[in-house]
C-alpha cells in the first residue's frame, strides 16, 4: 500500500510513518549522543540520549544500533529494528526533543517479540518522565 493514499477515516498513512527528519542519520548525530554520556539500561537494550539544542529542536529522533556480533542472522537484527520504530512511532509525539540512539547491548536469550517490543517501549517512555 502506498504511504500517502488516504485510508479508510481519511487520514494518511505519512503522519505514522518514520521520517527521515525523526531519524539519526549522520556518523556525527549518533557520535554526539554517544559523547553526551547519558544512558538508561534494560535487559538487553542500552538507550542513549542527548537533549536537543533550541536551535535544532525538531522533535525527538531515534537512531538504532544492532551488531551483527549479538544477532548473527539480518532477520532478526531486522525484526529489532522493525519493533524498535514501531515502538518510537507509537510515543514519538509525547517524547520531549532528544536525540536516541537505542543500542542491543546483549544478546536476547528468545527473540520473544512481545517481551522486546514491551522493554522497548518501557526505555522510550521513561524519556517522558521529568528529569530525563
Amino acid at each position: 500500500m502506498n504511504a500517502s493514499k488516504p485510508s479508510e477515516g481519511g487520514q494518511t498513512h505519512r503522519s505514522a510513518a518514520f521520517q527521515k527528519c525523526y531519524r539519526l542519520t549522520k556518523t556525527d548525530d549518533f557520535s554526539s549522543v554517544f559523547g553526551f554520556r547519558r544512558a538508561i539500561k534494560g535487559r538487553y537494550f542500552l538507550l542513549h540520549y542527548r537533549i536537543q539544542e533550541t536551535s535544532e529542536a525538531v522533535g525527538a529522533r531515534l537512531g538504532l544500533v544492532v551488531g551483527k556480533r549479538l544477532l548473527r542472522r539480518s532477520v532478526d537484527r531486522n525484526l529489532i529494528k522493525r519493533l524498535a520504530r514501531e515502538q518510537f512511532r507509537a510515543i514519538r509525539c509525547i517524547l520531549p526533543p532528544r536525540d536516541i540512539v537505542l543500542r542491543l547491548a546483549a544478546k536476547p536469550e528468545s527473540l520473544d517479540k512481545r517481551a522486546l517490543a514491551d522493554e522497548i517501549r518501557r526505555l522510550l517512555s521513561k524519556m517522558v518522565q521529568p528529569g530525563r
